[in-house]
């Protein structure tokens, strides 16, 4: 993982190149301040104070130089404001001339997340320094950064690398760190504890055999949070098998599970005030005599039966019994994160988390909270008239909805099944990936909507950046 302290530093004075920011409103009035030589260096340069473009400034010395980078509003820094600089910068430290970079120094850090697990880029540059007068704002900063590159760590890796034992180790890993208690249940527990975990994962190899995955943190009587990710690393569709072409990014179907690890970590560096439970239930849902058909009826942790109607419709399941499990002890807020539908892709595409939440209150504090740490969602309705979807002539429920009609919304109603009527919860259907690459923003492995929850876990439980 990138060594993000290195990336970030308070100022001390040290030596640094300066950024000057500019926006298009103030760029013709810095123009005409500069000498005859800078705006020829400028013109050249082709710099005309837009968004994402920098110049470099020459100064005295041969290493004396700084930059002048373009903004959509100077006084108003975003979260990507900076990242392009730190993509193209040379090596070295940088400050800006004036002001903190507030937010926009968490595009600088993760600007500089490489995944180098299986190829070295040889063409990489060295790491660029960003000096900081806001020191109280460097180590939360930098762990959003790490929280973000650990998301896209356990996404990028293939399922071979990445199954329900990788995962497990991971989760262990940020236990150990924080003084957290782990504990995991699989076999015959498991099949008899949690049944749909266990027959979506039955037909995996041993290797990759299925598991939750629990971590519990902090003081007993704080109040209670739980969080949970869905964790099937591979999903090959089961015996309603997925096209190649489906099945091409399935290792990513694990980045629920990777969200809520990482915001796991975020609770615990930050020490809220909040007795954390997290689980993860991990599986991959693969094809063997063995595997779950469908027809099949299902037993489930809450003693409700399920009908399968399609064994591609398997996070719910899984889901299922762990939004159970997370129900027996009273909570305070229920978060899932899951890559559960290809229905809230079609209706949000990759960068807008589909989400659900059955209070009105937390529905506008998650949209809120979104809002100001400029890590976008869109609410969708919890929609009681589409249940009927899932209606079933031989069990409870049906998990997959008729027609193909409100995909994202009737895995919703089918989660909220699970979930004590009495207890706040909020659902987000998160793609967990970037199709193409943006400042900050690398393709591959993205967290979407992780820094959107945690502010609203800070609003609620009393802490703020």
């Amino acid at each position: 993982m990138t060594d993000y302290p290195d990336l970030l530093k308070a100022d001390a004075g040290q030596p640094a190149h300066a950024i000057h920011l500019i926006d298009a409103t103030g760029f013709d009035a810095w123009l005409s301040s500069r000498p005859d030589h800078v705006r020829a260096l400028i013109a050249a340069q082709k710099f005309g104070g837009k968004a994402g473009e920098r110049a470099i400034l020459p100064g005295d010395g041969a290493d004396d130089w700084s930059v002048v980078a373009g903004v959509a509003d100077q006084q108003a820094l975003g979260p990507w404001c900076l990242a392009r600089l730190a993509e193209t910068l040379p090596a070295g430290s940088y400050r800006l001339a004036d002001g903190a970079p507030g937010a926009a120094a968490l595009g600088w850090l993760t600007a500089q997340y490489r995944f180098d697990r299986y190829r070295k880029d040889e063409t990489a540059t060295g790491p660029r320094l960003l000096l900081s007068r806001d020191v109280a704002r460097i180590d939360p900063t930098i762990e959003l950064a790490r929280a973000i590159a650990l998301v896209r760590d356990l996404v990028n890796t293939p399922a071979a690398d990445m199954g329900p034992a990788e995962l497990e180790a991971a989760a262990g890993e940020v236990a150990a760190a924080f003084g957290a208690d782990m504990s995991v249940t699989r076999g015959d527990a498991l099949e008899q504890g949690y049944p749909m975990i266990h027959a979506v994962g039955r037909a995996a190899d041993r290797h990759f055999a299925p598991r939750l995955i629990e971590m519990v943190w902090g003081d007993p009587g704080a109040p209670r949070v739980a969080i949970i990710g869905k964790g099937i690393c591979f999903d090959s569709g089961g015996l309603d098998m997925k096209p190649s072409s489906a099945m091409r990014l399935m290792k990513k179907d694990m980045g629920g599970a990777a969200h809520a690890l990482a915001l796991a970590r975020l609770i615990m560096a930050a020490h809220l005030p909040v007795r954390l439970h997290l689980l993860i239930p991990a599986a991959e849902n693969a094809v063997g005599g063995n595997a779950f058909r469908p027809g099949d009826i299902l037993h489930t942790r809450k003693g409700l039966t399920v009908e399968i109607g399609n064994t591609d419709a398997e996070g719910r399941l899984v889901l299922g019994d762990a939004l159970t499990r997370a129900g027996e002890d009273k909570q305070d807020l229920v978060i899932d994160f899951a890559t559960l539908t290809g229905a809230a892709r079609v209706a949000l595409g990759p960068d807008l988390p589909a989400t659900f939440a059955n209070d009105e209150d937390l529905a506008a504090q998650i949209v809120a909270c979104a809002t100001e740490v400029d890590d976008p969602l869109w609410r969708l309705p919890l929609w009681d008239g589409y249940a009927d979807m899932l209606k079933s002539d031989v069990a409870d429920i049906n998990n997959a909805g008729e027609g193909g009609f409100a995909g994202a919304v009737t895995a919703a109603l089918f989660l909220q099944r699970f979930v004590p009527a009495d207890t706040p919860w909020l659902h987000l259907d998160t793609f967990a990936w970037r199709p193409a690459a943006r400042p900050g923003r690398p393709k591959g492995g993205e967290a979407l909507g992780l820094r959107a929850v945690f502010r609203l876990l800070q609003r609620r439980f009393g802490k703020n950046i």
